[in-house]
């Protein structure tokens, strides 16, 4: 029997498995945080689906970040993130409904939204509640059409909900979100594997 994919993070934490998301993500994380974050200065931030609360971690130590969130389903792996970090905020509770007291300037995802029967709402709670105007969110997924060696992945991690969109599907959910300026590149790209799929996009 299939699993939610709260379950199994939930297992990931409890074996440890967890900190294989920063080194598996590093460099797409680096270059997503790159895009989104240049010439930005004093700016809020929250990561969706944090997990552990490494990104978090990683971005509250830039000079020009004022707060960091941190926002995940798994209790396990924010009791984890509490853990490690003593200084910024994280919340457990379901993307698609939870609201920040305050919204922020940048909104980062990294695998995340495609474990949604429906990621648009998510992607309209970010941005009717969670984004401030002019704000961006910057998402980035491995699972997509286009990266045919992905497509097993359901099968393989026993996750009960994966949704596989092409890049122009998930292009269309930005739009219909009501999001702006939608850019999309890839990072990562080797032989048959395509790379992590990058969009970013402003709320404006």
């Amino acid at each position: 029997m299939k699993k939610t994919p709260i379950e199994i993070f939930s297992e990931w934490v409890d074996n440890g498995k967890d900190d294989g998301m920063e080194i598996n993500h590093y460099d797409a994380v680096s270059a997503m945080l790159k895009q989104v974050l240049n010439n930005e200065t004093n700016y809020s931030f929250i990561d969706a689906g944090c997990g552990n609360g490494w990104v978090v971690r990683k971005v509250s130590k830039d000079s020009n970040c004022s707060r960091a969130i941190g926002i995940d389903g798994s209790i396990n792996m924010i009791e984890k993130a509490k853990s490690l970090d003593t200084i910024n905020d994280y919340y457990c509770d379901e993307l698609s409904i939870w609201k920040p007291a305050k919204k922020v300037n940048i909104v980062h995802s990294m695998e995340v939204l495609y474990y949604f029967k429906n990621p648009i709402v998510v992607l309209k709670n970010i941005f009717n509640n969670w984004l401030k105007e002019n704000g961006k969110f910057i998402m980035g997924i491995d699972f997509y059409f286009e990266n045919q060696p992905s497509h097993d992945w359901p099968e393989k991690t026993n996750i009960s909900i994966m949704s596989l969109l092409s890049i122009k599907e998930w292009k269309d959910l930005f739009i219909k979100t009501g999001f702006k300026n939608i850019q999309t590149l890839r990072s990562g790209e080797k032989e048959d594997w395509k790379g992590t799929l990058i969009i970013m996009a402003t709320k404006s």
